[in-house]
């Protein structure tokens, strides 16, 4: 196939492309490359034809001659959507629906959108599947409700929209996103002995390895139609539901003289949802995800030890995104909108 991953020098672009491309598909990305930089150290980079151009500045050309587009290109989590609500909305809702409309006009038969298991927000304890109820409480979550609102109704016999509700990712990338909390939890562990929660541990939260959301992206991308003609599906393993003091005391147990402690100002997450992923595994026989948050930790840990990561370098902005889209406003390499200034001109 010729497939188009959009976000391919993001955080799960460099696990994705090199798995489609070792199972034959030619793959094109395209990016703003907005974490040029942002490397951690020993990790491959991404080699495929790219086109480098804002989500918002897509054309029906951009499109045309690909069998799928894998859409993961977005603004990535809630304290980056938190920064400008309407940016967030922009990006990772409107563009993202004139996207699927592009792709659909063009001809593209397939199109799958990264969406997110925040969508059901404040949830409360009851494994959740795919026809719960909606509760986003960021504007990160709303943008992915939104998006598989109208989208959805786009599905046709031309056309086969998908949502892949991923749970929280975790684990080793290229583009290193620090502010996630298994990768921010050991972070903290290997760097500074110590095991900091900014909560107070108790939500729970479906975690999943960005090699097994990976997989879901090409498992759709291969699937008989049928089977995931405008389907949602959540991403990741039933089993793999922690609360945030569990994953803590796992990190504890894997990274040596590490205490686990509260941040002076913790305080309850409204956040809190748990899901069932069973339906995946049911429908799609190739996905076989074989990560646990544990066996990501020994990665996670493996790897910074090996880099000789400092506190730092680890909370510096080259991994943490907000840090770093500030930095990049800050010196005039984006708007506040961030539109790249240059390109613009």
């Amino acid at each position: 196939m010729r497939i188009l991953v959009t976000g391919h020098d993001g955080y799960i672009g460099h696990v994705l492309v090199p798995m489609l491309q070792a199972a034959g598909h030619e793959v094109v990305g395209l990016d703003s490359l907005l974490f040029d930089g942002c490397t951690f150290p020993g990790q491959p980079r991404v080699s495929c034809r790219q086109i480098v151009k804002d989500l918002r500045q897509v054309e029906r050309a951009d499109l045309e001659g690909m069998d799928a587009v894998l859409h993961l290109a977005g603004l990535s989590n809630d304290p980056l959507g938190d920064l400008d609500p309407e940016t967030t909305y922009a990006i990772n809702w409107r563009a993202s629906v004139r996207l699927a409309e592009l792709a659909r006009d063009a001809g593209v038969a397939r199109f799958v959108f990264s969406s997110s298991c925040s969508n059901y927000g404040a949830a409360g304890n009851d494994y959740l599947d795919e026809s719960a109820g909606f509760n986003p409480v960021t504007p990160y979550a709303e943008s992915k409700v939104w998006t598989e609102r109208d989208v959805a109704p786009m599905a046709s016999d031309r056309f086969s929209p998908t949502f892949l509700r991923s749970a929280t990712a975790y684990g080793l990338s290229a583009r290193l996103r620090g502010d996630l909390v298994v990768n921010n939890l050991t972070g903290f562990g290997v760097t500074t002995g110590k095991v900091e929660m900014k909560s107070d541990g108790k939500p729970w939260r479906p975690l999943v390895h960005i090699e097994d959301i990976a997989l879901a992206f090409k498992s759709v991308a291969e699937a008989p139609r049928e089977l995931i003609h405008g389907e949602a599906f959540n991403v990741g393993r039933t089993s793999e539901n922690y609360r945030v003091r569990e994953v803590a005391e796992l990190v504890a147990k894997v990274v040596p003289d590490v205490e686990v402690t509260f941040a002076s100002d913790a305080s309850p997450d409204a956040r809190n949802y748990r899901v069932n992923c069973d339906k995946i595994a049911r429908t799609l026989p190739a996905y076989q995800p074989k990560w646990t948050v544990e066996a990501g930790i020994r990665q996670l840990y493996q790897a910074y030890k090996a880099a000789s990561l400092t506190r730092e370098e680890f909370f510096s902005p080259r991994y943490m995104r907000l840090a770093h889209v500030k930095n990049l406003m800050a010196g005039g390499t984006v708007d506040g909108s961030l539109q790249h200034l240059k390109a613009a001109a």
